[in-house]
């Protein structure tokens, strides 16, 4: 058997971290220091899926992440000041969805299409 995890670099890990956390939801499951006392890797778990967060410069395609209510979802991370970078909207797919930015500039995008 084999997992797969994804993982996010970020210039900025701990704010990163900590907007995964007070805004979208995760809860720290394991949060490793370097000798500067700043976050160089964490691991998140939202509900029985784990991500992590890495020291570096951010890029790749972005993280998708399925959820039952993307609006009300959305509403909540605006209101937290976070880039929201698409608004919610219909996909051709069949999914709702939308995207936004996290503080290290990861795109992150939440929505209902569950592959």
């Amino acid at each position: 058997m084999r997992t797969i995890y994804a993982l996010a670099r970020s210039e900025d890990p701990e704010a990163t971290v900590d907007w995964l956390v007070n805004v979208i939801g995760f809860s720290a499951h394991s949060v490793a220091k370097g000798e500067d006392g700043r976050v160089s890797h964490a691991e998140l778990v939202l509900g029985d899926e784990m991500i992590m967060i890495g020291q570096g410069r951010p890029g790749g395609p972005g993280i998708y992440i399925a959820i039952d209510d993307p609006d009300a979802h959305h509403d909540r991370v605006a209101a937290a000041g976070t880039k929201i970078t698409q608004k919610p909207a219909d996909q051709p797919y069949g999914s709702r969805e939308y995207a936004c930015k996290d503080p290290g500039g990861n795109d992150w995008y939440f929505g209902t299409y569950r592959p």
